[in-house]
């Protein structure tokens, strides 16, 4: 091996090792997703604490650093021009069926009973699809079919990971006052606050955050019967620290006036369509769209929203690529150098989650987590995802 391949080698080796110290911490490589809860409380709802995630993807990157990344966009998407967002939004949505997360033990006459749906088969994760043939429409839709139903043991239907699957439940008669209970603690919705990535005006559809909602208790991805999408302010900042994330808080405005709906959750982020102010969105910058083969690491801009001034341009460094054959949330770790942004929100902070990330004039990408020790690093997600989620592009 001569010199010059050596010191390449152990030049990489060495970018290699920056990484895992940008990423490590004495918590195991714990990130968190930048979604925000109407109440102000921080909804984990993408959390990765499994250190080996991280490993992979560094693996991933040194296995492929010699492989180019193919484009898998056509000559008539090289000109696709998109409004870019940055401006906070509201999310409110239903889900299909109701999601099981916890269990709960009956108490009758004295006597504590176990979870009926425990013992039965049903799995925290699990959304109750039908009861007897009965579609479930939210939680107390459940409770009311159950009681009308009124046998000792029914035949429920559940989605559990996209595969349907059928339990027979023994139920327990409460005299106090005659509800039928099967012991499972169930969720029908979700709402929150998170940053909006971009709007297509020629097809009137949009996306936002980047990854997908998921129930904070189960982390199991929420199926949508309907959602809206809500005009929000940005009321205060909370500065994240080393160990403890900041975020971003905000509140919904004019809930009866919503500005679209939300027609698809997925591992890319939301989708819909807008139904209210189309102008809305149309004050923000209109960019071309720079896919996958064009981003490049190095310096960047994200543009986001953490005060009463509106979306604003921030600058950020894109630390590495992180080539992905199929899509998800972290394509990208990025770090933010913006002094301005790190004296206000100490770097990422939950709310940003879908704040686009802008290089050489195109919108590439948006940010979708923060590390929990290293405020100031993040990931995004190439824009090229989203776009294909949202259906804009094949």
């Amino acid at each position: 091996m001569n010199k010059k391949k050596f010191f390449n080698k152990l030049n990489f080796m060495l970018i290699l090792l920056g990484l895992f110290l940008y990423v490590s911490s004495s918590i195991s490589y714990e990130s968190k997703s930048l979604y925000l809860s109407k109440s102000n409380n921080i909804l984990p709802l993408t959390t990765s604490k499994n250190a080996n995630n991280e490993k992979k993807l560094i693996n991933k990157y040194k296995e492929t650093e010699k492989t180019s990344i193919k484009p898998t966009f056509s000559k008539t998407n090289e000109d696709l021009k998109i409004y870019a967002g940055g401006n906070p939004v509201g999310v409110k949505i239903s889900t299909e069926g109701v999601i099981v997360v916890g269990y709960s033990n009956i108490t009758i006459n004295d006597k504590i009973l176990e979870s009926p749906g425990k013992l039965g088969g049903i799995e925290l994760g699990d959304t109750i699809i039908k009861i007897d043939n009965f579609k479930i429409q939210d939680s107390k839709d459940l409770s009311n079919k159950l009681k009308k139903i009124n046998k000792q043991e029914v035949n429920i239907e559940i989605n559990r990971k996209g595969e349907i699957v059928n339990k027979k439940i023994k139920t327990i008669k409460v005299a106090e006052d005659e509800s039928i209970k099967i012991g499972l603690w169930v969720r029908d919705s979700t709402a929150g606050v998170g940053t909006m990535t971009f709007y297509d005006v020629k097809n009137n559809k949009y996306g936002a955050l980047g990854h997908p909602i998921t129930d904070n208790d189960t982390n199991v991805l929420l199926n949508v019967k309907d959602g809206k999408l809500i005009k929000s302010s940005i009321i205060s900042v909370k500065k994240g620290e080393k160990g403890a994330p900041g975020e971003l808080k905000g509140i919904f405005i004019s809930e009866e006036n919503p500005l679209g709906n939300v027609k698809n959750n997925t591992q890319c982020g939301i989708f819909g369509e807008i139904d209210g102010n189309k102008n809305y969105f149309r004050n923000q910058n209109y960019l071309k769209v720079g896919f996958r083969d064009e981003v490049k690491e190095g310096k960047a801009q994200i543009i986001t929203t953490i005060d009463e001034e509106g979306p604003k341009a921030y600058d950020i460094e894109i630390i590495k690529l992180l080539p992905q054959d199929i899509p998800g949330p972290k394509s990208m770790v990025i770090k933010v150098t913006d002094e301005e942004l790190l004296k206000k929100t100490g770097g990422i902070v939950q709310g940003m989650s879908g704040s686009p990330i802008i290089q050489d004039k195109k919108i590439i990408g948006a940010v979708t987590h923060v590390l929990v020790n290293k405020p100031d690093v993040g990931y995004g997600i190439y824009i090229e995802w989203m776009l294909k989620d949202a259906g804009i592009i094949n």
